[in-house]
């Protein structure tokens, strides 16, 4: 039985209100914020640490026992100082209202740089947004067919032809993700954060053991200060460019940075919580991603597989259970970077048709032995088709490796670093020549580079695999 109702998606205009702050004015629709500092942090994990993780030991094969870990660092570096400037764009200077929130990272780009600058922050949003979505599916189907092949293995010995494919897996998950991303907004999947971030632990810390145990029954450990050799310079140049774009990919978050600090209660200020649960994550992640990547990297030396799980075949029940638990995180943290662009969908049609009732009326669907579920029709069609096209190019493009490289390229320096280092320079009002002012620059040309070194080597990788 259908009930129809209307859903509250209008987008109110700017106005004062006298209970968080009397010069608070909320631009999207109101909601009650009760995050945390841990599920800030659960959020936070849920999103950084995700299939990034299982490429950091080739990476470090392909940089070298040096360069590798140092990589690691710096780029942990970067991702915190670039969090503590976005943390800082979550409110906004009003001359009349005060100081207002920004719901997203779109509209905090939108009021301080303008429309202009906010399209192409936006058009790089809504890429990489849909990109993630891409490089999950792709990483949720060897992590299914990981569990085949180890069973496989197990079964029949190390040499039997266990191969099996990626596209049945694929569908699966677009197909679990079409029913998840029926979840209203960002506020609807705290739950779903604290069971991902739970396995991201659980995997990280198996995959951690596993590299150890390998590292003791091998009694050596592998791999070299210069990396895996190659037989031209070429190449080694263009595996070190996507080794660097697969770390890049790995640690930021400033996708969905404000939408996370949103749901923040206060006080303490939604800022300094932000900042406390930035802080914590990106040192959690960081020991885990040098822990995990060195001892893959120990383990396996210059024959260190793209996807370390892939490498991994005993205790076949042990695998199959840190497989299981990357495809369930994984769940999550499709809809972590889902929900941002679902959200910016939503409010758009919401402006541009209030009166509309195919986008704002809401339906009671009344199961057997189910409780009532509300279903939008609107949400229900763009969002499927949304899943079905990310699935659909996992297919055509399963390449692990290159295409995280891509992504990594494509988040780093504009959503990482250009945009939230000239947000900060205009709202603190940063004169140009004065000494901070030419630290953020040479930062963000430095990061530009660098940026542009890791695309350009995840590019070629991805033009040979598919050649290949």
């Amino acid at each position: 039985m259908l009930q129809m109702g209307k859903e509250d998606n209008s987008i109110p205009l700017l106005q004062s209100s006298g209970s968080e702050s009397e010069s608070e004015s909320e631009s999207h629709p109101p909601q009650k914020r009760t995050g945390t500092l841990w599920s800030a942090v659960a959020h936070i994990i849920t999103g950084v640490i995700g299939s990034g993780v299982l490429s950091l030991a080739w990476s470090i094969a392909q940089l070298g026992w040096i360069a590798g870990p140092f990589t690691m660092l710096v780029f942990a570096f970067i991702t915190l100082l670039s969090a503590f400037l976005l943390c800082n764009c979550y409110r906004s200077p009003h001359p009349e209202l005060g100081p207002l929130r920004n719901a997203s990272y779109l509209q905090a780009v939108r009021f301080n740089l303008g429309e202009t600058r906010a399209w192409l922050c936006g058009f790089f949003v809504h890429l990489n947004l849909y990109g993630i979505g891409i490089a999950y599916t792709i990483t949720s189907a060897i992590s299914i067919r990981a569990i085949q092949e180890s069973n496989c293995y197990h079964k029949q010995g190390h040499q039997a032809p266990c191969d099996f494919g990626d596209t049945y897996y694929m569908l699966i998950f677009g197909f679990v993700q079409i029913l998840m991303s029926q979840i209203p907004n960002m506020h609807g999947i705290k739950w779903v954060s604290l069971v991902a971030a739970t396995m991201s632990f659980t995997y990280s810390i198996i995959v951690l053991g596993l590299g150890v145990a390998h590292v003791i029954g091998n009694g050596i450990i592998k791999g070299s200060a210069y990396g895996t050799p190659t037989t031209t310079v070429i190449d080694k140049v263009w595996l070190i460019a996507q080794g660097l774009g697969d770390i890049a990919f790995a640690y930021p978050y400033s996708l969905i940075l404000i939408e996370i600090q949103d749901t923040l209660k206060s006080p303490p200020s939604e800022t300094e919580t932000m900042k406390k649960a930035s802080t914590i994550s990106i040192a959690i992640t960081t020991l885990f991603y040098l822990l995990c990547g060195g001892f893959g990297y120990a383990s396996f030396g210059m024959d260190t597989p793209g996807n370390l799980m892939t490498g991994l075949y005993e205790p076949y029940w042990l695998i199959d259970l840190a497989n299981a638990c990357i495809v369930l995180h994984l769940v999550g943290g499709y809809q972590v970077f889902s929900q941002p662009l679902f959200a910016a969908v939503d409010r758009w049609f919401a402006y541009q048709f209030p009166d509309n009732g195919f986008v704002h009326n809401s339906h009671a669907l009344e199961l057997p032995l189910l409780p009532s579920l509300r279903v939008n029709l609107f949400r229900l069609c763009y969002r499927t088709v949304y899943v079905a096209s990310t699935t659909i190019l996992a297919i055509v493009f399963p390449y692990f490796n290159q295409v995280l490289g891509i992504l990594g390229a494509l988040i780093f320096w504009p959503l990482s670093i250009y945009f939230p280092v000239e947000m900060y320079l205009i709202q603190r009002n940063i004169q140009a020549w004065t000494g901070w002012w030419v630290t953020l620059r040479i930062f963000t040309y430095v990061c530009l580079v660098i940026t542009l070194f890791a695309l350009s080597g995840s590019i070629a990788g991805l033009v040979t695999a598919k050649l290949s």
